[in-house]
């Protein structure tokens, strides 16, 4: 039996589809940083003022946290225990951004409402999801 045969499918469809999560976002992150025209003219202006008005260190933070998960999720792919180094530094990135947008600068207000919350619940509960996972993963010796 193969070392592949060893491996859950349950990870191939957890590391697959948080790759794809984390490809989104860091798509989002990327677009919104280096201020694509195109992507943020979809946004009502006061949501664009907004985020334009990060600064870099926020972006550093908002980037760190998408781009840790999607180095965390290809990673658990490759079945690399350094999965877990980069789900904990994609949640030091969520920790700061979200220090950021609720506590140092609130969006507007028709960015907060029930929605931005669970968005952010739902962000949150995956990241821990995943973190967990990877650490699973490798005290089993599934990810070496």
């Amino acid at each position: 039996m193969t070392d592949i045969a060893k491996t859950p499918t349950r990870l191939w469809v957890i590391g697959g589809l948080s790759a794809l999560w984390y490809a989104y976002a860091t798509f989002g992150c990327l677009m919104t940083v280096t201020r694509n025209d195109a992507f943020l003219s979809n946004l009502p202006g006061q949501q664009r003022a907004y985020f334009e008005s990060f600064p870099a260190w926020a972006n550093a933070a908002w980037a760190l946290g998408v781009g840790g998960g999607l180095a965390g999720a290809l990673l658990l792919l490759a079945r690399s225990r350094h999965a877990v180094t980069a789900f904990g530094l994609s949640l030091a990135g969520l920790v700061v951004t979200t220090l950021y947008q609720f506590v140092l600068a609130p969006p507007p207000a028709e960015m907060r409402g029930t929605g931005m919350i669970v968005l952010n619940l739902v962000i949150w509960a995956i990241a821990i999801a995943l973190i967990l996972y990877a650490r699973k993963q490798s005290a089993s010796h599934v990810l070496r």
